[in-house]
């Protein structure tokens, strides 16, 4: 599974960017698939993740303000972002959990909140 990351940018306070994650390969070998961040100096976390069957999975910072979406038929999650905070900035990397139990990371993409 190769994993390709875009969307990233720089955005002002409250303004909204889209990630997407398109996936090639073994695609109907993914189980979960989604967004972590992580922040200069800071662990790698959790922001949102999605089943193959649509169930959902968001970090309490980003409910309310992030969607996940899958399109299974073009292997791509998507994320969402609206009202974004400075605290949103990091590098997003989106990730591909396979039903045998590896999994997959794509490149980061730069999400970067400031006036």
């Amino acid at each position: 599974v190769q994993l390709q990351a875009s969307g990233g940018g720089l955005v002002q306070p409250g303004g909204s960017l889209r990630l997407s994650c398109a996936a090639s390969g073994s695609m109907f070998s993914i189980a979960v698939m989604g967004w972590f961040r992580q922040a200069p100096g800071k662990e790698r976390e959790l922001v949102a993740a999605i089943s193959r069957s649509g169930s959902t999975n968001y970090a309490d910072s980003v409910k309310g303000r992030f969607t996940i979406s899958r399109d299974n038929g073009k292997s791509t999650v998507y994320l969402e972002m609206n009202s974004l905070k400075p605290e949103d900035t990091g590098v997003y990397y989106c990730k591909a959990d396979v039903f045998s139990g590896g999994n997959y990371w794509g490149q980061g993409t730069q999400v970067t909140v400031s006036s």
